[in-house]
């Protein structure tokens, strides 16, 4: 019987599988497979998660919670893009200690489309604590719609980030600023389309 308390037990369960993932095995792992690596009985696995997916969303909880628990330190003249680029790049670098596990998991989760369905809210709900980071409204349609496109960004600099092996990451960062550009210029847009049949804002006096 384990004396672990749950957060241990359950930071044992992640460590356990984010290991399998970096041996390239996580496909072929079962969830006793996790649980023994985590030196746990099948039944406290259960107890804290219910599936692989749900495993995998627990990381991606504790990453949101190690970026916003970081000071970010904005400055008052950053734009919301500027505080973006510093978000995420603090997100990388809570990733870095799990890079080869990341990299196995993206290789893996196109092919299982059950798993990345699972994972889905669990991303865009990351997205909008990111987008709250840096002060930007992420709740509503709109909210939504934004956490969306940002995690098009996300996803996009993830793969080349998995590829960069510079020592400054600067591959990494000149493609996180051009697609928060480029998502800059579309949030533009979508907070001055006015939908059909819909009353523009009158001008104050």
């Amino acid at each position: 019987m384990t004396t672990d308390s749950p957060k241990e037990t359950r930071a044992k369960i992640i460590a356990a599988a984010m290991d399998i993932a970096a041996a390239k095995e996580c496909r072929r792992a079962s969830l006793a497979d996790i649980a023994a690596a985590a030196d746990l009985p099948l039944g406290e696995l259960r107890a804290h998660f219910p599936s692989k997916p749900a495993i995998l969303a627990g990381f991606i909880a504790d990453v949101d919670r190690g970026v916003l628990a970081i000071e970010p330190g904005f400055e008052p003249e950053d734009t919301p893009r500027d505080r973006l680029f510093e978000i995420l790049m603090s997100r990388l670098d809570a990733l870095a200690a799990h890079r080869t596990a990341v990299a196995e998991l993206c290789r893996d989760l196109p092919t299982d489309p059950l798993s990345a369905l699972c994972l889905a809210p669990s991303v865009i709900t990351s997205m909008s604590w990111m987008l709250e980071a840096a002060g930007i409204a992420s709740t509503g349609p709109l909210g939504l719609l934004r956490a969306k496109g940002l995690l098009a960004v996300w996803l996009a600099v993830l793969r080349v980030w998995l590829r960069d092996e510079s020592p400054d990451l600067a591959p990494t960062m000149a493609a996180l600023d051009r697609h928060l550009r480029r998502a800059e210029q579309f949030a533009v847009r979508l907070d001055s389309f006015t939908p059909p049949g819909a009353k523009p804002d009158r001008p104050s006096r």
